[in-house]
């Protein structure tokens, strides 16, 4: 291949993951799609319904990542929930930081840019204030404090992070199979049980979970599969075109903000060009904006007080450093992390759901004061 083709692939490739992100835009602010109003449904009101939306899309794309991985359409070891460094500690401190951090900010960071299509200036101040404090983590003091701390925290594992790989080589069974009938198992038991709700079964609820599961598994492909050089013509080694960490990606949304920013910033510098994460932040802003003005559903909005400001920006910092640190989000962890059967992912979205349990509970607390 030479480089004026791996040029023109690279192009298609961030089209075909910004065209995705804008299906996902569209389908959460179509559907209310939300992991923090899931979690909120809960407890506030012991309703289940977006729970069971969140359930059935990871279901989903466990079943259409594995299966993949079984045509050897993509390599599961290569994604960046499955690197053989265990950093558990910080995926649950992480988490926990974010999960009550979104709570504060009415949102996670994929909602955040949903609400941002939808018309929210307060939701454009979270995007600035996340995305900064996810790059002081990426790069900055935070970063400094993140790599001394938490990430000495780990452990290794020369086969990988991936559940089913540690079941295969425990067992002497063959990876690739084990991985898929765990994905069948475990996804197809998701899936079941949101289909067992009651009223559940509506087009709604369906689009969401369907939708957003299957809007994962084409994200996996396309940074996989379509992106995927065996040899790149000058460095004569594999690589993933227009990956941010080298590695095959999908959704998430905290480290990308990060890449935006510093694309916008930096746009007269020809080093920073275009990504996976930075194409995806577009297009579901621009996913979200379309459905709203179909719908009728645009509205400008703006803070309530002073408090509500501060309590926004607060979690949108917490979202920031939490994000980063547990090496993704609600739909970094929670959806493309859990595709994986990554362990990682399994104590992050642990983390993020007891951060947001505390930060309800802190709110409640700030509701009785008032």
């Amino acid at each position: 291949m030479e480089i004026a083709d791996l040029l023109k692939l690279q192009t298609q490739v961030l089209w075909a993951a910004f065209a995705v992100a804008v299906a996902f835009g569209f389908i959460a602010q179509r559907t209310h799609f939300c992991t923090m109003g899931a979690i909120s449904d809960i407890v506030n009101m012991g309703d289940w319904t977006r729970m069971r939306m969140w359930g059935m899309a990871v279901g989903v794309a466990m079943v259409g990542f594995y299966a993949m991985a079984w045509l050897g359409w993509i390599d599961p070891g290569k994604a960046i929930y499955t690197t053989g460094r265990v950093v558990w500690l910080s995926a649950l401190v992480g988490g926990a930081l974010f999960g009550f951090g979104m709570v504060l900010a009415s949102g996670c960071g994929s909602k955040t840019l949903v609400r941002i299509g939808a018309g929210s200036l307060k939701s454009v101040v979270v995007f600035f204030v996340m995305g900064l404090a996810a790059f002081a983590t990426l790069r900055g003091v935070f970063g400094v404090l993140r790599v001394n701390t938490v990430d000495t925290v780990a452990f290794d594992v020369p086969a990988g992070g991936a559940i089913p790989v540690w079941i295969a080589n425990g067992f002497g069974l063959d990876p690739v199979l084990t991985a898929l009938c765990m994905a069948l198992l475990v996804g197809g038991a998701l899936v079941v049980w949101a289909l067992m709700g009651s009223g559940f079964r509506t087009f709604n609820n369906l689009f969401a979970g369907v939708g957003i599961g299957l809007v994962i598994v084409l994200m996996w492909w396309v940074s996989g599969r379509l992106g995927f050089v065996p040899e790149h013509p000058e460095t004569l080694e594999a690589v993933y075109l227009g990956s941010n960490t080298g590695r095959m990606e999908s959704l998430t949304f905290t480290a990308p903000m990060a890449y935006a920013l510093d694309w916008l910033i930096f746009f007269s510098d020809t080093s920073k060009v275009l990504t996976f994460g930075v194409v995806t932040v577009a297009g579901v802003v621009l996913g979200s904006l379309a459905c709203a003005l179909i719908e009728g559903s645009f509205r400008w909005e703006g803070f309530r007080s002073t408090q509500d400001t501060a309590l926004h920006i607060a979690g949108a910092a917490l979202m920031g450093v939490g994000g980063v640190t547990a090496l993704g989000c609600t739909v970094g962890q929670g959806l493309s992390g859990l595709s994986t059967l990554s362990f990682v992912s399994v104590v992050a979205v642990t983390g993020i759901v007891l951060g947001a349990i505390a930060s309800l509970r802190f709110q409640m607390w700030l509701l009785d004061r008032e």
